[in-house]
């Protein structure tokens, strides 16, 4: 059985080729800066993740906080810091968050399943 992580990771991946595949310089060059954006600099990738994170949560983008999930998980956060950064989205973002806040949490679960593996 295919589970949440996985199941993702993997619609995001034939998706993202298959945009990429259209040769479109500007979506191709959105893709990139993004890329970049969260490389090492002058704040560390641990922050950027964190930061992507909390403003995922307030935008409301469930792929998007997956992305930043998975990506603060296997820049080695804890659980307690990713949690602690969801209760600050949570915060700016008010009660509205918190049906992405659920699915948040249910998505870090799924992805410390997966390590258990």
């Amino acid at each position: 059985m295919i589970n949440k992580v996985d199941e993702f990771n993997a619609y995001r991946q034939q998706m993202n080729d298959k945009i990429l595949g259209e040769n479109n310089k500007v979506l191709k060059r959105i893709f990139n800066l993004d890329t970049n954006a969260f490389s090492e600099g002058a704040v560390d990738k641990k922050t950027k993740e964190l930061l992507g994170l909390v403003a995922s949560l307030v935008l409301r983008c469930d792929d998007c906080v997956k992305y930043h999930l998975e990506s603060s998980f296997k820049e080695g956060l804890t659980r307690d810091q990713v949690m602690e950064t969801l209760s600050i989205g949570t915060l700016i973002g008010g009660t509205i968050v918190i049906p992405h806040l659920r699915r948040a949490h249910e998505y870090w679960d799924a992805l410390e399943a997966k390590n258990q593996e």
